[in-house]
């Protein structure tokens, strides 16, 4: 049977499942993540409810049939049914692994205690996270045991607007390109569709946009 991290490997081979306007149900890879995935007229529901449950509760909505996993209609009865929470509806971008040595200086941040790193540890395993001047690196391993990336950067203080945003997107930037040479492998993010400067800097350092993706969180 085909898992939820084999779909994910193909599709950071850039191989996905067939645009049939179909939906592929498998079980969660851990108890803690539940949730939907949208590639090109496909969808993975990734649950250990009923599958019978999902494919009755899609057929009853009334919407466009690619677009039902995604509809709040639907997602609002998958949280109710399984007592989970959804914060978004984020773009799912990856990025293979780059050669060389991250052109920023990171230190690793070793304190447990540290906010960064207690919110990382809510949503991923293995954590690990790095600071560098003006941001910060956090990855882990979330969905289906996949590579995830995050990154926060700080608030530029000046009253030039747009340079600000330079300066930010410029850093951005230089931090998810480091994460791609720290990691070795394929490497994912979920990022809000609205976050548009956080899309730029990722895709300018060379991710790219496979699905969208509804992550359901125990409460």
């Amino acid at each position: 049977m085909e898992t939820l991290r084999d779909i994910l490997d193909a599709a950071a081979r850039g191989v996905f499942p067939p645009a049939d306007g179909g939906t592929t149900v498998v079980p969660q890879h851990s108890a803690r993540d539940a949730g939907v995935l949208c590639f090109t007229a496909h969808s993975v529901v990734f649950t250990d409810e009923d599958p019978r449950w999902v494919r009755e509760t899609l057929a009853a909505l009334d919407c466009d049939a690619l677009a039902a996993t995604m509809n709040p209609l639907f997602l609002a009865a998958f949280m109710e049914r399984t007592g989970r929470a959804c914060d978004t509806v984020d773009a799912l971008l990856v990025g293979p692994p780059l050669p060389g040595e991250p052109a920023l200086a990171l230190k690793e941040i070793e304190d447990a205690s540290h906010p960064r790193v207690r919110y990382a540890r809510r949503r991923r395993n293995g954590v690990r996270v790095w600071s560098a001047d003006g941001g910060m690196l956090a990855m882990g391993r979330g969905v289906g045991g996949r590579l995830e990336v995050s990154v926060e950067v700080n608030t530029v203080d000046t009253a030039d607007i747009a340079n600000a945003d330079a300066r930010r997107l410029g850093l951005g930037r230089a931090l998810v390109t480091a994460a791609r040479q720290i990691a070795g492998e394929p490497l994912w993010a979920q990022i809000a569709p609205g976050n548009a400067r956080s899309m730029r800097a990722f895709q300018a350092a060379g991710y790219v946009p496979v699905g969208s993706e509804a992550l359901l969180l125990a409460r």
